[in-house]
């Protein structure tokens, strides 16, 4: 497996990717609305905001995550919002998905991002040192509906302290559908 970063030469890889997986574990009404998302997350949000890393083997598309600014009003940290996360269905249990979202977590870390937030199921993301975490804790930019899927890890030695101010997600984010 071939983890890259960024997207311009794979865009349609991409969102195929999280059309199809999406479609095939959600429904295609589901995966129509997730690939419209990356879609939207590739077009539309500047380079300074995302980080896209994929997964390859033989010449094609396992898996992807996207990480997209989150910022917060008089808060100095800097932080990133781990979603969408999608591995092809042939591949998943294989390992490419936590592959992808410790090497993520790397790389943030590696550029001197604060913490790291997402929002899925706590089981899984918990392998790779996510925790779930209050909305007192790290306020997110939109009512939730599922709030035990929140969650956030420390990326340096400060812990998780509260963040202050409200929350700002990038626009493709701004969406209750999403959350």
């Amino acid at each position: 497996m071939r983890i890259r970063t960024g997207f311009k030469d794979e865009r349609t890889a991409i969102i195929g990717l999280f059309t199809s997986a999406f479609s095939e574990s959600e429904g295609p009404e589901e995966g129509r609305a997730i690939g419209q998302l990356a879609e939207t997350l590739l077009d539309r949000t500047p380079p300074q905001d995302i980080l896209v890393l994929s997964a390859w083997r033989d010449g094609a598309i396992t898996g992807c995550i996207m990480l997209t600014r989150l910022t917060f009003d008089g808060e100095p940290r800097e932080v990133f919002l781990m979603a969408p996360v999608a591995v092809a269905t042939v591949w998943q249990g294989q390992g490419i998905g936590q592959a992808l979202i410790s090497h993520g977590i790397d790389v943030l870390r590696g550029r001197g991002v604060d913490v790291a937030v997402t929002y899925g199921d706590p089981a899984y993301y918990a392998r790779t040192g996510f925790q779930p975490v209050s909305q007192e804790v790290v306020p997110a930019p939109l009512p939730l509906s599922q709030p035990e899927g929140w969650q956030a890890q420390s990326l340096n030695d400060r812990g998780l302290e509260p963040m202050a101010g409200r929350a700002t997600c990038v626009a493709a984010f701004d969406n209750r559908d999403y959350w």
